[in-house]
């Protein structure tokens, strides 16, 4: 069986639904998040020289606020978060493949110093010694508190849960009971180190995207298959 548990919010969890399906994947769609805009009232764009992205809701929910900063270069964690930046008009953007950390070393290395982050209610607050970032609060992500059914019935037989980002990761990790045959597949490092120890299997994609978590749940799927199968 090659299912995989989708659990990051939409509209993202049914554009990995759909990649899971092209695939040959089942996927099932139950997000552990709920997001909404948050009001907020945009600083002057003149007191940045770049703006960083860590999620794809922030550019999505942001608003009119995000006009004020096309003009500055955008660099993103991610090819979601910078297609998401480019939908809300941004022109110059940066993806990064790692995590936020990693990105603000390559923003320093770009000669950037004053930094506007757009985030989260929940976010990590990274920083670099070279960089001053001020941060505004776009968008409020509510957490489920509990699974749906189809989520549970799914893990039972086998499903392995994808995990975006390390808030969710510990959020599902407090919702399951991880000692019962659960596999994962982490979007980073930095997730599987948020879900914990305890797992029956997991897979780190190599770089933070679909493409490659997806290629990593299929991977733990087929070698589940090969142990069930004897």
């Amino acid at each position: 069986m090659r299912r995989v548990l989708i659990l990051r919010p939409e509209p993202g969890a049914s554009a990995t639904a759909a990649r899971a399906a092209a695939l040959g994947l089942e996927a099932v769609v139950a997000p552990l998040f709920v997001t909404r805009p948050l009001p907020w009232q945009p600083p002057p764009a003149d007191r940045f020289d770049a703006v960083m992205l860590t999620s794809a809701a922030a550019a999505r929910l942001g608003g009119d606020g995000l006009a004020a900063y096309r003009a500055l270069p955008v660099f993103a964690v991610g090819a979601a978060t910078a297609d998401a930046a480019r939908a809300a008009g941004f022109a110059d953007i940066r993806a990064g493949d790692a995590d936020a950390p990693a990105l603000l070393e390559r923003i320093a290395a770009a000669g950037h110093r004053r930094l506007l982050h757009l985030a989260g209610r929940e976010h990590r607050a990274a920083a670099h010694p070279a960089i001053a970032i001020d941060r505004a609060i776009v968008y409020a992500a509510d957490a489920v508190e509990a699974l749906p059914r189809p989520a549970r019935v799914a893990l039972a037989e086998g499903a392995v849960a994808l995990l975006h980002s390390p808030r969710a990761a510990r959020h599902f990790a407090g919702l399951v009971d991880r000692a019962a045959g659960i596999g994962i597949a982490a979007i980073s490092p930095a997730v599987a180190e948020a879900a914990g120890k305890g797992w029956a299997a997991i897979g780190i994609a190599d770089r933070p995207d679909d493409a490659a978590l997806l290629a990593v749940a299929a991977a733990l799927c087929d070698q589940a298959d090969r142990l069930r199968n004897g």
